[in-house]
């Protein structure tokens, strides 16, 4: 009876982390280019009270299908979902998303290179194209301050028009990054990701090339989070630490007949 009670306990820790991921994906339900959290369990050792070939105790002979009783349940691992979120209109030449599955490339203030979905990019007071934690984007694009427009082709070419010039000036081109596992990447906050040994490392190519995908100018990628979905797996988990809290209930209950028994 005890062991029940220690088992239900495994079963609501796990549903109170499901809720907490639940809880992190709807909180980012309006963040550009957040990706989606979803946690794994798996069962705990189960209690082996008779191995497999052992002779069965009431007799026969014939050797016995094992008797195991299980222990619960623990999180093994958080998944990340990089489906791509649906592109919104802003009118911002400075806004960019990305059609595919490629990664833009920053660096942080401390020289560390991140990694993120997220386009809203600005200009600092050197005119460089930084996110929105204010990490340059790499390769460096400088901006003139004098220019008049500035435009971001599909294939990562940016170019500005400069007054008294007929033909844009060229000032780089954006590159992206692609993982073999997307779902090893680190997330730090900020809507950036660090490069780890289970993402492996990353292949810089330009837009549109190995399925990275196009840039998209005057565009943001919305989360890619489902309000209802979430509702839904909500709803499940709060119905499974129910449960489990009720067999809690009637294992205390049990044990409370037990103890008045005379």
């Amino acid at each position: 009876m005890i062991r029940s009670l220690y088992t239900a306990a495994t079963g609501m820790d796990a549903q109170q982390t499901q809720m907490d991921t639940i809880a992190n994906n709807l909180a980012n339900a309006n963040t550009t280019g957040f990706k989606k959290v979803r946690a794994n369990f798996e069962d705990l050792l189960s209690e082996t009270v008779r191995s497999p070939g052992e002779a069965n105790p009431q007799g026969g002979g014939a050797p016995s299908i094992p008797l195991q009783v299980g222990l619960g349940v623990r999180t093994a691992s958080t998944t990340r979902s990089f489906s791509i979120g649906d592109p919104i209109s802003t009118g911002n030449p400075m806004d960019l998303a990305i059609g595919g599955t490629g990664f833009f490339k920053v660096m942080r203030a401390n020289g560390e290179v991140a990694y993120t979905r997220a386009g809203n990019f600005n200009l600092d007071s050197e005119g460089r194209l930084v996110a929105g934690g204010g990490e340059l984007v790499e390769p460096s694009i400088t901006v003139p301050k004098t220019a008049t427009s500035f435009t971001v082709t599909a294939d990562g070419t940016v170019t500005a028009t400069l007054p008294n010039q007929v033909n844009p000036q060229n000032l780089g081109r954006i590159e992206l990054a692609t993982f073999v596992n997307p779902a090893g990447l680190m997330a730090t906050g900020g809507n950036l990701f660090n490069e780890t040994s289970a993402s492996g490392a990353p292949t810089l190519c330009n837009p549109g090339e190995q399925g990275t995908g196009q840039i998209m100018q005057g565009q943001l990628e919305t989360s890619n989070v489902k309000a209802v979905e979430e509702m839904v797996a909500m709803i499940s988990t709060q119905r499974s630490y129910e449960l489990n809290s009720k067999v809690i209930q009637t294992a205390d209950q049990i044990l409370q007949k037990l103890t008045t028994l005379r």
